[in-house]
């Protein structure tokens, strides 16, 4: 059986801001890899360089050393292949919920954009919504609205950015439940950053750790049990511990990766 092909390749990813006349090394010599289909999370802490990893995957802004590949293409700029879903939501509020969605297929005909738009989001729930402006929705109708509009696009590859760390713990739930529905119908490729090990358990084929000063992956967790999760089973209470224990004892185990 052949390997899955390599969605997201980062190597030797090096990247430093400028702050108070000096440089800050955010990123030191970070590579890893995504294959195609898989659901891939970096946790850490704040601070340690996730977001600004995520951002350079997507092509907001270049690496100082190191290249990054997604699809197979170097990352010279944002790509309609990878988009970005963030934790603000980003909906224009004058549009419906529908025109929101259809702003990535504006060189669609106007027909099928709108087929397009109604399509994903009955997928997302929200088929009964498409006339609604934002500020009628809740936040977590929001959220499913903006991975409507992410999804309409069609690509290989989402990119999410704490998408649930504003909502409540039931709705949080609830829409981690929705994208691995979402994700076993469109087998889409996801790189999603958050300081939740609960959502990284539930949601993870694998889960990198992220370490700082300067940010760097520490370690490798692979999570070889069916989806979905028990939140409540052993198996996922004992992942989690593994997972705790890293931050607990920055000097554990040399082994780069786990398995369960």
């Amino acid at each position: 059986m052949l390997e899955p092909a390599v969605s997201v390749a980062v190597h030797h990813v090096t990247k430093s801001f400028a702050a108070g006349g000096k440089h800050e090394r955010i990123l030191n010599d970070v590579s890893f890899h995504v294959r195609e289909g898989e659901i891939v999370s970096i946790l850490g802490q704040s601070g340690c360089g996730k977001s600004t990893l995520l951002g350079l995957i997507a092509g907001f802004d270049k690496p100082d050393e190191g290249r990054i590949l997604t699809s197979g293409q170097e990352v010279k700029g944002p790509a309609k292949h990878c988009v970005m879903l963030f934790q603000n939501y980003g909906l224009l509020p004058w549009r419906s919920v529908a025109s929101n969605v259809e702003l990535g297929l504006l060189e669609l005909p106007a027909e099928e954009r709108r087929s397009r738009a109604l399509a994903y989001l009955k997928l997302v729930g929200l088929g009964d919504r498409a006339g609604h402006f934002p500020h009628q929705l809740s936040g977590g109708m929001q959220q499913r609205a903006a991975l409507a509009r992410a999804l309409a696009i069609r690509p290989k590859i989402i990119l999410m950015d704490e998408p649930f760390a504003a909502l409540d713990t039931f709705t949080r739930y609830y829409l981690q439940n929705e994208l691995l529905n979402i994700h076993a119908r469109e087998q889409t490729t996801i790189v999603l950053v958050t300081h939740d090990i609960d959502e990284a358990v539930f949601l993870s084929d694998r889960v990198l750790i992220m370490g700082a000063g300067p940010g760097q992956i520490r370690r490798e967790f692979r999570l070889q049990s069916s989806r979905p999760r028990d939140r409540g089973h052993d198996e996922f209470q004992h992942y989690r511990k593994l997972i705790l224990d890293e931050f607990r004892f920055t000097d554990g185990p040399s082994a780069e990766e786990y398995s369960i």
